[in-house]
């Protein structure tokens, strides 16, 4: 039975494939916690599971639903939706990433009045944007939209260009990053010991590494094949370190290639790690081998962290790094090319120093959390705005959305 909630802040139903460890998840998490709860209040709807990620939310009463969707087509996963929606009332549904693209449609039979869509990047499936049956799927949502929100001007383009979106409908809102979280504070890099495994690096060694789901398209394995070829060009160099932070399904994978290459004494595969701040600092370069992305929350942390930064010329790669100015970007899947950029910061600490400097420097203008924050603010209020005064005698009496009109 729906619950009158007129009194309340508008409600916005996040509604994502798995509430798990990621940059989308991530991301979602820190507007939930930094929105003013007077503003707007959250759901998050995962169409498959939950995990313990969700104790990252601090913002009070926010329900986290898992749906259980069977995997491929699940038609009763339209109909559960429809009937959350009946009962929830949101103002907004706000999916995120084809592959909740889906919940646009139950959204739009329920009557929710505000409806905005994310594009947050690609998988293995699509790496460039090229399949014609994922383009179609979106052309055929398309007029349910009501706003979309692509996290990089690559992902703008193939929506207006590829899908047919009105530049009326498009938002562009790049990810932030928690500045003051993500630092490097003096003094942290002599505390390695605190956070490595005991005997894998010193004071003098110089540890490259990286952060990301163990996941085919975030794709270490060339980041492994690319240390190893370091590793044989200087083999005199003890000093090369690895550093890998994450899970997932290719972790097996990894451990044979390292053992296969002999470098295990060299290379530590952390695991997730809650820690990701203070790994960061205990690090000299940051490499993202992926082989698409939207706009990385990882490289944008690493940035803070005042590292200099390797990743692949993919997705908003480019929109972060600039060129030999805060890092390097070379051409996916090419373990050589990522060797090559790598040997570039080994022995030469000035340029890590001054590339990392102006890392920090670009987010601290260009990519903070509370500019992306105060961006989707934007977004919810004018929607609501515009879609609440087109809604008639069904919300006659809340033609001022309840928190839009307060500070």
């Amino acid at each position: 039975m729906p619950v009158d909630t007129s009194s309340l802040p508008p409600l916005i139903a996040h509604v994502i494939y798995r509430l798990d460890v990621g940059g989308l998840e991530n991301g979602l998490v820190n507007i939930i916690n930094r929105i003013p709860e007077d503003r707007y209040r959250h759901v998050i709807i995962s169409l498959t599971e939950l995990s313990d990620f969700k104790r990252r939310i601090i913002s009070k009463d926010v329900n986290c639903i898992a749906l259980h969707k069977h995997p491929g087509n699940d038609i009763g996963m339209l109909w559960k939706l429809w009937r959350l929606f009946r009962v929830l009332r949101p103002a907004i549904v706000h999916s995120r990433n084809l592959a909740a693209l889906e919940a646009q449609l139950p959204a739009w039979l329920a009557g929710v009045p505000c409806r905005i869509h994310g594009e947050h990047g690609r998988d293995v499936f699509d790496l460039d944007g090229t399949s014609r049956k994922y383009r179609w799927i979106r052309r055929l949502y398309q007029p349910l939209v009501h706003r979309y929100v692509p996290l990089s001007q690559e992902l703008g383009d193939y929506l207006s260009h590829q899908v047919g979106v009105a530049e009326s409908k498009l938002r562009l809102i790049c990810n932030g990053v928690d500045a003051e979280r993500f630092r490097l504070r003096p003094g942290e890099k002599k505390n390695r010991e605190a956070v490595l495994p005991q005997g894998f690096a010193d004071q003098d060694s110089l540890l490259i590494g990286s952060v990301g789901r163990l996941e085919a398209v975030k794709d270490q394995l060339t980041l492994v094949r690319a240390f190893n070829e370091l590793c044989l060009h200087r083999p005199e160099d003890k000093s090369l370190r690895l550093v890998l932070i994450g899970d997932g399904s290719q972790r097996d994978k990894l451990e044979e290639l390292v053992a296969q290459e002999g470098i295990q004494d060299r290379v530590w595969l952390a695991g997730a790690r809650e820690d990701v701040p203070q790994l960061l600092s205990a690090l000299d370069v940051f490499v993202l081998p992926s082989l698409a992305e939207g706009i990385s929350n990882t490289i944008l942390e690493a940035m803070a962290c005042g590292l200099p930064v390797v990743a692949t010329r993919v997705g908003g790669n480019g929109e972060l790094v600039l060129e030999g100015e805060t890092g390097f970007l070379v051409p996916r899947a090419d373990s050589q090319a990522l060797a090559v950029a790598l040997l570039n910061y080994v022995d030469n600490a000035a340029l890590r120093a001054v590339h990392g400097a102006a890392a920090r420097t670009r987010v601290e203008g260009t990519f903070s959390i509370d500019l992306m924050v105060s961006r989707y603010l934007e977004v919810y209020d004018e929607l609501c705005r515009q879609r609440y005064r087109k809604s008639g005698s069904q919300h006659r009496k809340n033609r001022e959305v309840p928190g839009l009109n307060k500070p």
